[in-house]
């Protein structure tokens, strides 16, 4: 009979002290892996705070209700509307593009697609859009839109190209949340007698609205903050003034319209430190940063309160 086996040829329990230190070291472990997880959410607390901290500081006494509603000027502090309104209009006219055809691709890839080189290669082609450099992407956008689709620079050029750079992301992360619902919640639907759209629709979309507002939330980030994408179709110059009552979308002078240069907050920001010689520019480019990150953070917290409500409603709970 061998050390390591009992009376009927079982293993010999292991001993006391080496439970003992199998036990502390798991604590051990465990607190370390503590520590560090802790310690990288503090630190990625630490530099939001530092970056929202500076712009805050550097723009104290720039960014006022004046700052945000006049136009820019040449010769004194001026203002930020047009490029406000810009920012604005760009994001909500490229989201109406893209979340829509994204969250239905991402439907289609978790529920209907089957595994095959055709999916392969649905998602190869995702990852390597999102992976090209966005100015790629631009001088794609200015050669396609620009020169051959002859449109000049306009806020709708700006969207498709962006929608061509964020598209693959919406895809992906809806198809992610999609695939995120429980089997079994599917399955009792079917069992009801809920046809398969129905299926989708009413349960497996609500279910997913957390992790479809968390895509929203990341696809909107990068269109609202990129700029060289728009460097090359949408504008760069600086806008005149705007007249909001005039609603002819045809009209290239009208805000409204989406055939009009559309120079964003972030390519302002560009344009400013670049080519600005102004005796404000400093001034201007701190307070854009602030107001930028602000509705940023504005966004982000509106969505997700958005979408709180929407699953509420949705899913009765």
């Amino acid at each position: 009979m061998t050390a390591t086996s009992g009376s009927f040829g079982r293993p010999m329990a292991p001993k006391p002290s080496l439970r003992r230190k199998s036990s502390r070291g798991s604590i051990l472990a465990d607190r370390a892996a503590t520590v560090v997880l802790w310690g990288t959410g503090v630190l990625v607390l630490l530099i939001l705070g530092s970056i929202i901290l500076h712009f805050a500081l550097a723009a104290w006494g720039v960014v006022s209700p004046s700052f945000i509603l006049s136009d820019p000027s040449e010769t004194t502090l001026g203002g930020i509307l047009p490029v406000l309104w810009n920012s604005i209009y760009m994001l909500v006219l490229t989201m109406l593009i893209a979340v829509p055809v994204g969250v239905l691709g991402g439907i289609y890839m978790s529920e209907y697609a089957s595994e095959n080189a055709v999916t392969s290669a649905i998602r190869f082609a995702e990852e390597a859009i999102s992976s090209v450099p966005s100015i790629v992407v631009g001088l794609f956008g200015l050669i396609l839109f620009v020169d051959d689709a002859h449109w000049g620079f306009t806020a709708l050029a700006g969207a498709l190209a962006l929608t061509f750079f964020n598209l693959p992301l919406m895809t992906r992360l809806s198809e992610q949340a999609l695939r995120a619902v429980p089997q079994e919640e599917r399955s009792a639907s079917l069992a009801l007698g809920a046809t398969k759209w129905q299926t989708i629709r009413h349960v497996v979309v609500p279910l997913a609205i957390p992790g479809l507002i968390t895509g929203v939330i990341l696809t909107a980030g990068r269109v609202f903050g990129e700029a060289a994408v728009l460097l090359f179709t949408s504008g760069i110059g600086t806008p005149p003034h705007y007249n909001f009552t005039n609603f002819d979308l045809l009209n290239p002078a009208s805000p409204w319209s989406p055939f009009r240069p559309a120079t964003t907050l972030s390519v302002y920001i560009y344009k400013l430190n670049s080519e600005g010689l102004g005796a404000f520019k400093n001034q201007i480019v701190d307070g854009s940063a602030a107001v930028l990150i602000s509705m940023v953070l504005l966004f982000n917290l509106g969505a997700r309160g958005i979408g709180r409500i929407l699953t509420r409603r949705l899913t009765a709970s």
